[in-house]
């Protein structure tokens, strides 16, 4: 009897998870693990804590932005566009189209890469073009509560990081000091994996894809719900929950690397594939093999996230007819954006962009709209002819500011290190 009970309250609790989840799933794309790899094989464990202390931060920017999606029943396009000079929409807009296509390319080019490795007779482009193509069809051809589901299934396939520290001889007591004791070095190259890794873990596309999918999720009721405490609720435990798998997904990416890698002398990790490439001499074929698997998933998981949140920004800035839930007649422009930026992803590395460059160029480009973004998303927050009576609260303004100055100061020290 106790058992069912337990089995009906996970099911309950599931079902109550959405947009929070996918949202923080998606933070972990191919490029965030090669920024995360890099972290662990250059520094070891030195950046284990990182994952505790970006988790309270990228928690309360993205509740703010769901609160905003459920109380006004707009995306963050749809209010700047409404309640701001246009300068600042076009600036977004500006800057999130070419950061975002280079973020798909990446993410394109590792998947591919690595589904290389696990099949090595067929060349890694032959794959890249499959995943685009499937990609698309599934975009196109299905209905947003179909996307949905599958985009939170394909959550659990993050797991597998989880499961590869276990799979060697680890010193835990060592790993729990790095994770709870900070320790930064006062070099560029230390100070500079801090900016990649902040940059990775709080990025603008996931502000508007979050406050987006709100909006949907409550389109798709029964019937129409006035937003309520109990609503807000849900939508929290669902952000938070969400943010913190992804952290933990984070951390034990960072653990692997920063053990496994770290202290078999492999330093120079840029690429997901070498990652999981040097995995497989040091810790096992089973580690290698989860490795690459939830490099697959988590590029199915993330890539969806990316194109759909610039077709909604740039649906949203034009008035264009948007929504996955639509077909493709009823919202031609906003699947062609979707399209445009997969195909031209998935040329990015024939025009001799590799995907590393592709990734310092996208962090470069969220790096400047990201403290912009934070801003005016704070300032909606607080405003009370937008939020009613959703608006923030001290703990989330303080959380929110912290972020903002952080991320700020991050940028500083970017163009300052370059």
């Amino acid at each position: 009897m106790k058992s069912k009970n337990l089995f009906e309250k996970l099911k309950s609790f599931w079902k109550l998870l959405g947009p929070g989840l996918v949202t923080g799933g998606a933070d972990d794309d191919p490029s965030g693990i090669a920024t995360y790899s890099q972290a662990g094989a250059q520094f070891g464990l030195a950046t284990l804590w990182t994952a505790l202390i970006t988790f309270p931060l990228m928690a309360s920017v993205q509740e703010m932005c769901a609160r905003i999606g459920l109380v006004t029943n707009h995306g963050l396009t749809g209010i700047l566009k409404k309640s701001y000079p246009k300068s600042i929409l076009y600036l977004m807009v500006f800057f999130s189209f070419p950061a975002i296509v280079l973020n798909i390319g990446a993410d394109i080019a590792g998947m591919g890469a690595v589904a290389n490795l696990i099949f090595p007779s067929l060349n890694a482009n032959y794959f890249s073009i499959a995943f685009t193509l499937i990609l698309l069809v599934s975009l196109i051809y299905l209905p947003y509560l179909k996307i949905a589901s599958i985009l939170k299934y394909l959550c659990i396939f993050l797991l597998v990081y989880c499961v590869v520290p276990f799979l060697s001889k680890q010193d835990w007591l060592e790993i729990l000091k790095r994770t709870f004791i900070p320790e930064i070095h006062l070099n560029k190259d230390f100070l500079g994996i801090l900016v990649a890794v902040l940059g990775t873990t709080i990025s603008p596309y996931l502000f508007f894809w979050q406050a987006t999918m709100e909006v949907e999720k409550m389109r798709h009721k029964k019937f129409h719900l006035v937003v309520n405490k109990r609503i807000i609720r849900e939508m929290v435990l669902d952000n938070d929950f969400g943010m913190f798998f992804s952290n933990l997904v984070m951390y034990f990416i960072i653990l692997t690397t920063g053990t496994v890698l770290f202290n078999g002398g492999i330093h120079n990790i840029e690429t997901v594939e070498q990652a999981a490439k040097a995995l497989e001499p040091l810790a096992g074929h089973a580690s290698y093999l989860l490795f690459a698997i939830g490099v697959i998933a988590t590029g199915f998981l993330a890539i969806p996230v990316l194109c759909g949140a610039l077709a909604y920004i740039i649906s949203e800035t034009f008035g264009w007819s948007e929504g996955l839930d639509k077909k493709f007649h009823e919202a031609k422009a906003f699947y062609v954006v979707i399209g445009i930026s997969l195909v031209v992803g998935l040329l990015i590395n024939s025009l001799g962009i590799s995907p590393i460059q592709a990734l310092i160029y996208s962090a470069l480009l969220y790096g400047i709209t990201s403290p912009v973004a934070i801003a005016i998303i704070l300032h909606i927050s607080n405003n009370k002819e937008v939020m009613g009576e959703f608006t923030n609260g001290k703990l989330s303004n303080f959380l929110g500011g912290a972020t903002l100055l952080l991320m700020t100061v991050s940028v500083l020290f970017y163009f300052y290190a370059n």
